[in-house]
């Protein structure tokens, strides 16, 4: 699997895959123009002739990975499903994106705080509350619909789903075995059935 799949075509779109896995590698901050030139085997003036800035190759691979992402997370919203059904739905969709985006995945982890101060990234806040939200309105409907139980802390399980589900990106591996719908599935198990012996 590629840590990144390819973002765009031409040498543009390769620029932007290289560039992707260097920020994810060395940190956004700590990755120069010149280390994405030099890894490119050009000049750091022709990198210009096709972006501006480094900021400008982040904000493209970072909208990329999330547009995909939410669009996929909007049609989940839009099924015919039980709240159950479309938790692990969104949940299993995202552990693709970390199959599909590794490198993209893990810039935003890293690199999506530090970037938030900037005016240009105002938008990963509000995906942020998208996120919430899509997970928030399923725990509290399955609630409702007595689904899951009555005493569930929503607040705190959309807590523990967002972290322990983004943060794989640092020890999912397929190529050491599971497809990532293997661990969506093991994970739904331990989510949504437990760890206690019945």
């Amino acid at each position: 699997m590629p840590a990144s799949t390819k973002l765009g075509t031409g040498r543009r779109g390769e620029l932007l895959t290289l560039a992707c896995h260097l920020f994810a590698e060395r940190g956004f901050q700590a990755t120069t123009v010149r280390d994405i030139a030099e890894a490119a085997g050009i000049l750091s003036g022709s990198l210009y002739h096709h972006f501006d800035s480094k900021e400008t190759m982040v904000d493209e691979i970072i909208r990329t990975f999330q547009d995909e992402l939410f669009t996929e997370y909007d049609a989940i919203m839009a099924m015919d499903l039980g709240p159950r059904e479309k938790l692990a739905a969104v949940i299993a969709t995202s552990f693709e994106a970390i199959h599909n985006h590794r490198d993209a995945v893990a810039i935003y982890q890293h690199e999506s705080k530090y970037l938030q101060q900037f005016e240009r990234f105002s938008y990963l806040i509000e995906r942020n509350k998208q996120y919430r939200d899509i997970l928030m309105s399923l725990l509290a409907e399955g609630v409702s619909a007595e689904v899951f139980r009555e005493d569930l802390d929503v607040e705190i399980t959309y807590r523990f789903i967002r972290d322990s589900v983004w943060v794989a990106v640092g020890w999912y591996h397929p190529e050491r075995g599971l497809a990532a719908s293997e661990i969506a599935e093991r994970y739904l198990g331990i989510v949504l059935d437990g760890i206690s012996r019945k």
